[in-house]
């Protein structure tokens, strides 16, 4: 026989069940931002000297200040871990749910948040209409006496339609005027280096360059900005690479520089803070120690 009143409080049993797993549910769903205290200090993470990310990137937020001599001082805190590139910026704030960090906007992934600047969010759109205010050149640089056809070829490559749309494919700003390229077919091997953040769109340069050219060899070594215009100086790069401005003195050392594109800094954090939005003046205040705690960052 049917037992109705077995039937009822099973239900009961079953509907109270099913809310504590809701109630369960929704807890864990918001755990993470609970989870987060602000009152923990904020871990800074910022590249190396010679870095052209850091250089660009103090400039454009103050943390590079001019001293009572006149002479730029750059003030990061000496709390700041120091890492060598970009890819391990992105991994230190991935695995530091207090950690902040800036890479090439170019290499942002789903790994790290990248969070808004004054309330405008770094995109390619606000990088072109200047809304968002850290962006930088990409840049080339050649010694003026360097006249090998295959550093020519290949730079018309990159300054052409075909190079520029890879740029974009990137998911960086390509120069404007670009035309179909007119390849010569050149013999020989060149070498492309420096900066971190330049090499991975070159690589893709590189790649593609390689591929409709076959009398040619053209490789990239990384490192920083700073080594590639000391090399592309002294003739161990033949081209050398920078994420910032050429200094006085490279030019001086007979550095010819060209933009290849323009990209935008990105500010990234752990996916785990709640953080959406950061003033330039925080972040002045963040990687000088003036700010220490994510409380005080708010």
């Amino acid at each position: 026989m049917f037992d109705t009143k077995k039937f009822l409080a099973a239900g009961i049993a079953m509907t109270m069940l099913a809310g504590c797993g809701s109630a369960a549910s929704t807890a864990s769903s918001t755990g993470g931002a609970e989870a987060f205290d602000t009152q923990e200090e904020i871990t800074v993470i910022s590249r190396e000297d010679g870095s052209g990310t850091r250089g660009a990137f103090v400039e454009l937020t103050g943390v590079e200040e001019k001293n009572a001599e006149g002479k730029k001082v750059d003030r990061t805190t000496a709390e700041a871990q120091i890492v060598s590139s970009t890819s391990v910026v992105l991994t230190t704030v991935a695995n530091d749910a207090y950690g902040i960090g800036y890479i090439s906007l170019g290499s942002l992934n789903e790994s790290v948040k990248a969070v808004s600047v004054d309330g405008v969010e770094p995109t390619v759109e606000n990088i072109k209409s200047g809304k968002y205010s850290l962006a930088r050149p990409f840049n080339v640089a050649i010694r003026e006496d360097n006249s090998d056809p295959l550093v020519a070829d290949f730079m018309a490559y990159v300054l052409s339609e075909e190079g520029q749309a890879i740029v974009e494919e990137s998911g960086y700003i390509a120069i404007d005027g670009a035309k179909p390229f007119e390849g010569t077919q050149p013999e020989g091997s060149i070498v492309v280096g420096g900066s971190s953040s330049v090499s991975p769109v070159m690589e893709k340069l590189i790649e593609a360059y390689n591929s409709i050219n076959k009398n040619a060899t053209v490789e990239i070594q990384t490192s920083d900005s700073t080594t590639g215009m000391t090399n592309a100086a002294e003739g161990s790069y033949d081209i050398g690479m920078a994420s910032r401005e050429l200094k006085d003195s490279e030019k001086e050392a007979g550095l010819v520089d060209t933009v290849i594109a323009t990209d935008g800094i990105a500010v990234i954090v752990n996916n785990e803070n709640p953080v959406e939005d950061i003033t330039k003046d925080t972040i002045k205040g963040i990687y000088t120690g003036e700010i220490t705690t994510w409380a005080d960052a708010q």
